[in-house]
């Protein structure tokens, strides 16, 4: 967990900067645009007060003013407003477009490299800093580029601002110019402080929305055992260091951004006007003259304080940028396959040679595993819990890298076979079935365009799908949502079915499909399976033995290890391990 003692060191974060601006430097031409505009508005802000300067030192001093002067002189400083007006909307609107584009690319790099990125990347981090990451830390961003924003008009109007000081009086130019290196100073302070509580205040955000996450998607157990009171007490005690977090930068903020600068300014106009009022009683001075030169000194702290208040938008965007970079810089992708070959799955002939895995730094899963399947053959996997079941599948799917040993597929090495050939050809139904926004049709034809509806009935038809389907009021148009469909689990968990039976795979792997639905809908199932099997390779996990009965091998692990090896019959024969579990099973449906 981040802590206080945490920092980004000013390496990392002129590293994070550069980077962003790389994703901003694809749409320079807006940013240059904001950037004229910027100029134009800091010579307008130079223009108008030396206009109404020369007005009041050349025109108001006389007793007698033609209407002529006073409306013209009205007109033109109306245009210089105008242009000047003109020219802050175009600075604003063409600068947020440039964010807006950036902040778009970026998301979607984030978004790209998450599908990019392998199992145990998601193993490891939770799904709601995820999602934080992508839409919280990219949001913290849009307000990062307001400092740069900020930055460009402040730089253009503070060197506008005094070199028009110099123009008016040098010497009270310089005497503004002597509170600048305490300005630099509250900035270096600021930066210095606010980062370590801007990343703290950001990873505590991020614990929130995990928190928020899994309440959300454990609702029932949290209720069905009565945690109600523990999950609150934990979320309170995260909010509330969440709230620390928060406190601690408003205290930061209140004391080094506006009060400070607000401060140095009166006393730079105090000084200012001292000055100049002592000059006065020694030479004459224009009232348009001082009227001018404070206007100046108010242009040249005004841009810094509005820059200020932006700073802490450029920590906290620098602590999302690092987040944020953080997904774009993991390196834990899946399994890279070897040099491909050019053959293809066609037959379905599945072989494990002696196959062993490991997590990254954990123990050993599976230990010399090893079996054959010749195409059509139908092979059960049974075994306690923890005994490697749905690693051997996701191995074979490559969702992770196994160690020694060989997986060889229709003869191929599974690392020689591109990955799209093996999740093409591969079929998989999993214990808990997902269902995405949009209709029947689109969830079993996961917007692939080249299944036809007619494959997608057929495949419904398959799997005894279709019998609920048909009596939906819209039928395959019916809506669907991940977390309330108003189907059951065995309806939901039969779509599933039809949406990997529609590619037509040559493999169907299954694992624990059928654990988490009633008897009837099994028996469903496993009818529309016999017509599915023939010709088909299927490897299936299971948890009631009675749907492997008839499988043409079973094999049983335990403890990661291969510990028989046959059918049904053969097995109860020699009344091992596949034997005890058989009649346990038979002695909890008496």
């Amino acid at each position: 967990m981040t802590t206080h003692k945490q920092h980004i060191s000013p390496k990392e974060q002129h590293q994070i900067v550069w980077r962003l601006l790389g994703f901003a430097a694809k749409h320079w031409k807006t940013f240059f645009i904001a950037a004229v505009a910027v100029i134009v508005q800091s010579l307008m802000n130079i223009v108008l007060p030396r206009f109404l300067q020369y007005y009041m030192d050349h025109y108001l001093v006389k007793a007698a003013l033609s209407l002529q002067v006073i409306i013209g002189s009205a007109l033109l400083y109306l245009l210089g407003v105008v242009i000047r007006s003109i020219s802050q909307f175009s600075t604003t609107f063409a600068f947020n477009m440039g964010s807006e584009y950036m902040l778009e690319d970026l998301r979607r790099a984030l978004f790209a490299k998450l599908h990019q990125l392998g199992m145990s990347y998601f193993d490891r981090v939770a799904a709601g800093s995820i999602v934080s990451r992508v839409n919280n830390d990219t949001m913290s961003i849009s307000d990062f580029m307001q400092v740069f924003l900020s930055g460009m008009i402040g730089l253009f109007s503070v060197i506008a601002a005094f070199i028009a000081m110099l123009m008016t009086d040098r010497m009270a130019a310089l005497v503004v110019l002597l509170f600048l290196p305490l300005l630099l100073v509250a900035i270096a302070l600021y930066n210095k402080y606010s980062l370590v509580a801007y990343r703290y205040m950001r990873q505590k955000l991020s614990e929130i929305n995990t928190q928020i996450s899994e309440t959300i998607q454990g609702i029932q157990i949290i209720q069905n055992f009565r945690q109600q009171k523990r999950i609150n007490k934990e979320f309170a005690k995260t909010n509330q260091e969440y709230f620390q977090s928060r406190k601690s930068m408003i205290r930061i903020n209140s004391l080094l951004l506006s009060p400070i600068v607000n401060l140095l300014y009166t006393l730079a106009l105090v000084c200012v006007l001292g000055f100049l009022g002592f000059r006065s009683q020694h030479i004459f001075l224009q009232a348009g003259m001082i009227y001018a030169f404070t206007t100046y000194v108010s242009q040249f702290f005004n841009p810094i304080t509005n820059l200020m208040d932006t700073l802490s938008f450029f920590q906290d965007g620098v602590v999302a940028g690092h987040r944020a970079f953080k997904i774009l810089d993991s390196q834990e992708y899946g399994p890279k396959q070897l040099t491909p070959v050019a053959g293809k799955i066609t037959q379905g002939a599945v072989e494990f040679r002696h196959v062993s895995f490991a997590y990254p730094d954990g123990p050993e899963i599976l230990h010399d595993v090893s079996f054959k399947l010749n195409p059509g053959d139908h092979l059960g996997i049974v075994g306690h819990t923890g005994s490697g079941k749905s690693t051997i599948i996701n191995i074979m799917l490559r969702f992770y890298e196994y160690g020694t040993g060989e997986i060889l597929i229709d003869g191929y090495d599974l690392r020689h076979l591109p990955v799209t050939q093996i999740r093409q050809k591969i079929g998989l139904v999993l214990q808990n079935s997902y269902l995405f926004y949009g209709d029947i049709n689109s969830n079993i034809r996961l917007f692939n365009q080249n299944i036809s509806d007619e494959q997608i009935k057929t495949a419904a038809q398959l799997v005894n799908a279709d019998e609920f389907i048909e009596k939906l009021p819209q039928k395959y148009h019916t809506s669907i949502t991940p977390g309330e469909s108003g189907l059951s689990a065995g309806q939901r968990q039969l779509i599933s079915f039809a949406r990997t039976i529609v590619t037509d795979p040559t493999i169907l792997v299954l694992d624990e499909a059928t654990a988490n639905i009633d008897t009837e809908t099994e028996d469903q199932i496993q009818q529309g399976l016999n017509n599915l099997r023939s010709g088909r390779t299927t490897i299936a996990i299971a948890h009631r033995l009675s749907t492997i009965k008839n499988s043409t091998q079973i094999l049983v692990l335990d403890q990661g290890c291969v510990v028989e090896l046959g059918t049904h019959e053969q097995l109860i024969q020699r009344k091992g391990k596949y034997y005890e579990l058989y009649k346990l099973q038979q002695s909890q449906m008496l």
